[in-house]
């Protein structure tokens, strides 16, 4: 493990973001972000272990993601960052935070998963054993259409499957991932959730048509109550894929941070 694929986005030299993706994703979805509203920072954006064009060399668990991701801030990073995370990478960015809160300024957490039911993440990982990939791309893209991809502009989700859709060994198609990997890590949100030492400030945002939500109530009070007026909560209208389908909400939050 020579570390993760790193992708670089924004300007040199300026304000350092950590952007961490969710399971099943990777560092390039934060490409147009990188070049657009947050042109003027340094998005510092890693396929995580397991998926993209990183190592899918196990172990695959929360406390080796903070060790890579430290690992990525040694190499790209000047000084402490924002850290940006979408769904399980919001967790990822929790516990990376307790482990080294000293390299981070703040963090945005984007319709977090983490502290979610046993029992689903379990049913959850068995439909991946079973359903691992598609029949052809048309199949993979009317999934994303009518799920967390709902509201996300065509010719984003049009570019993702460019990007992240590949033809397998089989003639099907799945994503640029390893599957024993997507299938821990499912494992992994049914950990009790931490929280960030106090003292970071900290944006939650929860997807208001993420239903049942991964955001849980006892997650968002527990936050509060530890964080006071260092938290700030947002609620969008909109699905999971935050970044995608708020761009302008989400660069406002980091800005807020940096």
């Amino acid at each position: 493990m020579r570390g993760l694929h790193t992708y670089l986005f924004g300007t040199p030299g300026a304000s350092e973001v950590l952007a961490i993706h969710g399971l099943t994703g990777h560092g390039r979805r934060w490409e147009a972000l990188g070049s657009g509203q947050l042109s003027d920072t340094r998005i510092i954006a890693p396929d995580l272990r397991g998926h993209g064009r990183s190592s899918y060399t196990p172990p695959w668990g929360l406390d080796t993601h903070v060790d890579d991701l430290l690992a990525v801030l040694d190499e790209h990073a000047t000084g402490p960052v924002v850290v940006v995370a979408h769904s399980y990478g919001g967790a990822i960015a929790l516990h990376l935070a307790q482990a080294a809160p000293e390299r981070i300024r703040g963090l945005v957490l984007l319709d977090p998963a983490l502290g979610l039911d046993p029992e689903t993440m379990s049913r959850i990982a068995e439909l991946v054993v079973a359903h691992p990939d598609y029949t052809d791309v048309a199949e993979a893209r009317a999934e994303k259409r009518h799920g967390a991809w709902a509201d996300v502009p065509a010719d984003v989700l049009d570019g993702d499957l460019d990007e992240h859709l590949v033809e397998l060994d089989n003639g099907r198609f799945g994503w640029r991932m390893s599957v024993p990997a997507v299938v821990a890590s499912w494992g992994e949100m049914a950990r009790d959730f931490v929280l960030p030492p106090r003292g970071i400030p900290t944006v939650l945002v929860q997807a208001l048509r993420v239903q049942p939500p991964y955001v849980t109530a006892e997650f968002r009070g527990a936050l509060s109550e530890h964080l006071g007026a260092d938290l700030t909560l947002a609620d969008l209208d909109c699905d999971h894929m935050v970044a995608h389908a708020k761009p302008d909400e989400v660069a406002t939050f980091v800005r807020k941070l940096l």
